[in-house]
């Protein structure tokens, strides 16, 4: 099983796509992806279609993450492999992180892979980067 446990989403006309971020000097832009042939969308390779546009034309683009509750602790979810889910603390008590058994990965990143059944309350979370249209 293979999720995306981070990713961005843009909002354009009307459709939603998976999209990645660039940062120009003047203004935020995203490039959409598609797995199918569209309009002005350029073919990068076999099967992926890109097009460029600025943040503003979007309706809405949003900045998506899974996070979770493991041992009463608030976690992000990184990755996966068979039945556990490598989770990054974010309660920030590096006392309580280092009690949970997690191992540190920098200043203040605190990661350990767990059983998948441990895991609670797993959900997707939305920060809206540009907030959707009225």
């Amino acid at each position: 099983m293979s999720t995306t446990w981070c990713s961005y989403r843009a909002r354009w006309q009307g459709m939603e796509y998976p999209c990645t971020l660039d940062q120009h000097s003047d203004s935020l832009w995203v490039h959409l992806r598609s797995t199918q042939p569209l309009d002005e969308f350029e073919e990068l390779d076999s099967g992926i279609y890109l097009r460029l546009v600025n943040a503003a034309e979007c309706d809405m683009v949003a900045h998506i993450t899974m996070v979770c509750q493991w041992r009463g602790e608030p976690c992000l979810v990184m990755d996966e492999r068979d039945d556990e889910l490598l989770l990054e603390y974010t309660g920030g008590q590096v006392p309580r992180a280092l009690a949970l058994g997690l191992k540190r990965i920098e200043r203040g990143v605190y990661r350990g892979w767990v059983q998948r059944d441990e895991v609670r309350g797993l959900r997707e979370n939305t920060t809206l980067l540009v907030p959707p249209k009225n």
